[in-house]
C-alpha cells in the first residue's frame, strides 16, 4: 500500500472559507458538485479515487464555507519514463467550483495544496490534460503532443474465433503488459498505474476492453460510450492479427456508430491499420501540460540520461561545463570524465552564449525535456531557445516520441 506524507493542517481563506483535506462526510457533496459542473461520471470516478486503499482521501482537498464544499481538486500519482530513467509525478483532476464562488481564487488555492502535496511525495513533475490556456496560470506549459485520432475508412476485412468482451480484474496483469509492449518504443511514457487500472474497469466514461484468441489476451483498448460515434484509444496487441481482429471486433460491436481510433504512432496498432485510417492533418494543436516545480531537481534526476546522450555522440568526456539558462536563472551542470556532477543553481544570466551555453525561456522547458522538437526545432519556431554550440545541445536535448495514458481521454 502507498504511503503519503501526513495532510497539510486546513488553511483559512478569505471570507470565511476554509481549504481542507477531504473526508468520507464530504463525499455526497462532493460528487454533487463534481457532476454539476462536469459530467455525472466524475462523481463515480472520485469515489473509486478517495476509497481506494492506494490514494484515499489524502488524494483530496476541498474549500469549505462553513459545512457546505464549494470546490474541489484531487491529486493522482503518476509515473513518466523518459528513457530508462523513472520520474515520480502528479497529476490533479476532479476539479470543480461552485458557480456562486467562482472569481475568488478558490482553484488557484488548491492548485497551491496539490503541489505542495505533490512536493512532498517526492514528484519532480506534473502532468495533466486541462481548460486550453487555463492552467498555465498555475506554471503548466504545453509540451507533449497528443495523438490524433482517424477516421477508419476501410471496414478491416476476415475474420477469426478471436473474442472482444469487457476487462476483468483478472485480466489486469495482461492488459498492462500489452500496454509496456506498446509504449516500449517511446522515448517517454506514462502508463497506467495499478490503482487506475482498478478504476477503468469501473469507470463510467469509457470501456476497457480485451480481445481473447484462444483464452489469452492479445489486444486490448478503451472506448467512449456511443454518442455519435465511438473512440478506440490506448488500443494494443500483439501482432497484427490481432490488431485486425481488435478493430473489427470494435466496428462490429458499435455497427450503427462512425469510428475514430487513436494513432499511436510506431506501435503494431498503427502499423496494421495504416491503410485502413483517414490521414488528415490536424485540426488543431493538442497537447498535454507539463509543469516543472524545480527545474535544479528534475535537470538533477536527468543527469545519467543526459551523460548517455553525450557519449552516445562521441562527444567530450570532461571539459567545459553544462550551462542551461532559463534568462532569470542559470543552471550549470559539470563535465567530469566519468560522468556529470551535481547541478549547481545560479542568477539571472542574459548572455549564455559568451559561456557556450543555451537559452531557453522558462515557458519553453517541458517541450525542450520531454517534447517532439528538441533544441534544433524549438530553436527554429522560439527566438528566446537557442545555443551557442548547436552539436552538444542537440544531442543533449533531441526530439522526443511520446505516449501517454491518463484517467481520461484527451478527446
Amino acid at each position: 500500500m502507498a504511503t503519503h506524507p501526513a495532510s497539510p493542517e486546513p488553511l483559512a481563506l478569505a471570507d470565511g472559507l476554509t481549504l481542507r483535506t477531504a473526508t468520507p462526510a464530504d463525499l455526497d457533496q462532493i460528487g454533487a458538485l463534481l457532476s454539476e459542473r462536469g459530467d455525472p461520471n466524475d462523481a463515480l470516478d472520485h469515489r473509486l479515487v478517495v476509497t481506494d486503499p492506494e490514494a484515499g482521501w489524502s488524494a483530496c482537498a476541498v474549500v469549505v464555507d462553513g459545512d457546505r464544499v464549494v470546490s474541489t481538486a484531487t491529486l493522482l500519482d503518476e509515473e513518466v519514463r523518459l528513457g530508462d530513467l523513472r520520474l515520480p509525478a502528479g497529476q490533479v483532476e476532479l476539479v470543480a467550483t461552485d458557480r456562486a464562488y467562482e472569481g475568488r481564487g478558490l482553484v488557484r488555492a488548491l492548485m497551491r495544496w496539490a503541489h505542495q502535496c505533490s512536493a512532498a511525495r517526492g514528484h519532480v513533475l506534473q502532468t495533466m490534460i486541462g481548460i486550453p490556456y487555463f492552467y498555465r496560470l498555475f506554471g503548466y506549459e504545453y509540451a507533449i503532443d497528443i495523438p490524433p485520432a482517424l477516421r477508419v475508412h476501410t471496414p478491416p476485412s476476415g475474420g477469426s474465433d478471436a473474442v472482444l468482451r469487457p476487462a476483468r480484474p483478472a485480466d489486469v496483469p495482461a492488459l498492462a503488459a500489452l500496454q509496456q509492449s506498446a509504449q516500449a518504443g517511446f522515448d517517454v511514457a506514462m502508463g497506467h498505474s495499478t490503482e487506475r487500472w482498478r478504476w477503468l474497469l469501473e469507470h463510467g466514461a469509457s470501456t476497457l476492453w480485451v480481445l481473447e484468441r484462444d483464452g489469452t489476451a492479445v489486444a486490448t483498448g478503451r472506448t467512449t460510450p456511443p454518442d455519435g460515434g465511438v473512440l478506440l484509444a490506448e488500443a494494443a496487441a500483439v501482432d497484427a492479427a490481432a490488431a485486425l481482429d481488435l478493430l473489427r471486433t470494435v466496428a462490429a460491436r458499435f455497427p450503427e456508430e462512425p469510428l475514430r481510433v487513436v494513432h499511436r504512432a510506431g506501435t503494431v496498432t498503427a502499423r496494421a491499420w495504416q491503410d485502413l485510417l483517414v490521414h488528415e492533418p490536424p485540426a488543431a494543436a493538442e497537447q498535454y501540460y507539463v509543469r516543472i516545480p524545480d527545474v535544479a531537481l528534475l535537470l538533477d534526476r536527468l543527469r545519467p540520461l543526459l551523460w548517455q546522450r553525450l557519449t552516445a555522440v562521441g562527444l567530450e568526456r570532461g571539459g567545459r561545463d553544462i550551462v542551461l539558462s532559463t534568462f532569470g536563472a542559470h543552471y550549470r551542470i559539470p563535465v567530469r570524465a566519468d560522468g556529470l556532477g551535481e547541478v549547481v543553481t545560479g542568477g539571472a544570466m542574459q548572455g549564455p552564449r559568451a559561456v557556450r551555453g543555451a537559452g531557453v525561456a522558462p515557458d519553453h522547458l517541458p517541450a525542450l525535456l520531454f517534447g517532439p522538437r528538441g533544441m534544433e526545432g524549438l530553436t527554429r519556431i522560439r527566438p528566446d531557445v537557442y545555443s551557442a554550440d548547436e552539436e552538444r545541445f542537440r544531442a543533449l536535448f533531441p526530439p522526443l516520441t511520446a505516449d501517454l495514458l491518463s484517467y481520461y481521454l484527451p478527446y
